[in-house]
């Protein structure tokens, strides 16, 4: 993979998207905090276990997915592109390899529509993923709304 975002078509993307009640600027804060992003990382019942966390173009997110009854999965990244606080994109380092590029569009003063893409090379590896993660994603989203309840700015 390249550190360029990844073109794609439909087929070798998975989106999800929500819209939070949240401004942008806590809503990017709890994507580029690691004492917030920790918390709500990942589908329900999962801890994490960051590693290393720059936050910068070239920095590495390195970091412990544990499940709930069993299994810790290892996930390595490196931030591609980051716009405060409008975008944030990486990729993988372990696999499944993909990017990520997550958007926040500010939709009123407390509301901020999150755009997530999963960016695969082959519409074959994203089948592979999106299998599990449509739901798994949801999860995720659904664990952030908690963590904004407890975020100041």
């Amino acid at each position: 993979m390249t550190t360029e975002i990844l073109q794609t078509t439909p087929d070798c993307e998975i989106v999800s998207s929500r819209t939070f009640e949240a401004s942008r600027e806590l809503l990017f804060r709890a994507w580029s905090d690691p004492d917030h992003l920790k918390n709500w990382w990942g589908p329900a019942g999962f801890t994490n276990t960051f590693e290393e966390f720059d936050f910068r173009v070239g920095g590495r997110w390195r970091f412990v997915m544990h499940g709930p009854d069993k299994g810790h999965y290892h996930n390595e990244c490196e931030f591609i592109k980051i716009e405060s606080p409008s975008l944030i994109a990486w990729k993988r380092h372990s696999k499944p390899h993909f990017q990520v590029l997550a958007t926040f569009e500010s939709v009123s003063e407390n509301h901020t529509n999150v755009v997530f893409k999963m960016l695969f090379n082959s519409a074959e590896e994203c089948r592979k993923v999106k299998a599990f993660a449509v739901d798994k994603n949801e999860e995720n989203f659904d664990r952030l709304e908690i963590e904004l309840t407890k975020i100041r700015l």
